[in-house]
């Protein structure tokens, strides 16, 4: 890609672009690293979201090569279908597409065990949350518990005791105090 001029229309070719990683060419395999991974589905995701079904095949989006995929139909429907947009699945019945090796994701080198990693364990849920309480004032603290308290109206009990557990974890006044203020609803 080269950026060797200014756009002529802002909205058609700065707007409307979307990126993302999730969109790689055979060959090349992503890493096993979280924020990649969180990445690859959620870039995708807030393009759906912030423009639409199909936003890969806006102008400023579209390859300059063929692509053959399988979408049809739906919001901003505005390209052809390809052959038999009907078997979009493997095997099929119908002369669709077949699997093909030559474009599976590289083999990652490791070396030793691999396994899931807990990203709980060392971690503290609670030292954020706890902080910004302990900014609160005596005013600031109230409102919080009056608002929460108003907000577990209808809540089933259990749920609201798990929660309560929770509170009880960032302060033991917090979860007196949204106690108390339920008790005043």
């Amino acid at each position: 890609m080269e950026l060797n001029k200014n756009p002529d229309n802002y909205f058609a070719e700065v707007e409307l672009a979307a990126f993302s990683p999730s969109n790689i060419v055979p060959g090349i395999g992503l890493s096993p690293d979280k924020m990649l991974q969180a990445r690859i589905f959620s870039y995708a995701d807030a393009h759906r979201h912030r423009l639409g079904t199909h936003y890969e095949s806006l102008p400023t989006n579209a390859p300059e090569c063929p692509v053959n995929h399988y979408h049809k139909d739906g919001k901003m429907r505005f390209f052809p279908n390809f052959p038999n947009p009907d078997a979009y699945y493997e095997p099929n019945s119908f002369d669709g597409p077949v699997e093909s090796p030559d474009f599976s994701e590289p083999p990652l080198k490791i070396s030793g065990d691999a396994q899931r990693f807990d990203h709980r364990e060392g971690n503290d849920d609670y030292i954020q949350p706890r902080a910004l309480f302990n900014l609160f004032d005596h005013a600031q603290k109230g409102r919080l518990f009056s608002n929460i308290a108003e907000a577990m109206q209808g809540v089933p009990k259990n749920i609201i005791e798990r929660q309560l557990v929770h509170f009880e974890k960032i302060d033991p006044e917090y979860a007196g105090g949204v106690r108390a203020a339920r008790a005043a609803v």
